[in-house]
């Protein structure tokens, strides 16, 4: 292996939907720059960038916050084309944003024109919060296995496991794509 070999640059694009309130803009924030803000502003739409780095990868991502979405709710053009995998945020605070995840879920595979295999990992957020806990860990794992997707909870507020979320996606973004295999990478770097 040539040591001396530039990392191999890939653009992604990753669209964040949910209900209303449930922490995508804290989550999107929290991860592009590593602080959480106690104010909240609904959010229409914005499109933040970050690289993560896997060794001989470097992903440069753009990631959309997207409106909150309702049962009435269709994709942004911004958010269903060039997309690469998408984080289904619900809050474990919130049985009813949990309820229309699935709406949300419904609506992208729709969009989509029902391809099962669209990147996508379920998101509880709010695990700061578990005191306040409307839906289970097993409820949520149990709709991700349903829809053969991974599920990470995690905390803006606390960081726990924000980069996670995006690691995971990157990974099953690039599941057929052999790109991590070939460079040997479980870990990664975000800059």
């Amino acid at each position: 292996m040539n040591k001396g070999k530039e990392p191999t640059l890939v653009h992604r694009k990753i669209a964040v939907l949910g209900f209303r309130a449930v922490g995508k803009s804290s989550l999107t924030h929290s991860f592009v720059s590593g602080t959480f803000s106690e104010t909240y502003d609904p959010t229409i739409e914005t499109t933040h960038s970050k690289t993560i780095r896997f060794r001989k990868v470097h992903f440069a991502t753009d990631i959309v916050d997207t409106a909150g979405m309702d049962e009435y709710s269709r994709l942004s053009r911004n958010a269903s084309l060039g997309v690469h995998g998408y984080a289904l945020i619900f809050s474990i605070v919130s049985r009813q944003s949990f309820d229309m995840i699935a709406l949300v879920n419904d609506s992208l595979l729709n969009t989509l024109g029902d391809a099962p295999d669209v990147p996508r990992v379920l998101v509880g957020s709010m695990a700061d919060l578990s005191e306040e806990r409307q839906v289970t860990h097993a409820d949520a794992q149990k709709l991700a296995d349903a829809w053969g997707i991974p599920y990470v909870e995690c905390s803006s507020k606390t960081g726990e496991n924000v980069a996670d979320v995006f690691h995971t996606l990157l990974k099953e973004i690039e599941k057929d794509d052999g790109l991590l295999k070939e460079s040997g990478e479980t870990g990664c770097a975000i800059f």
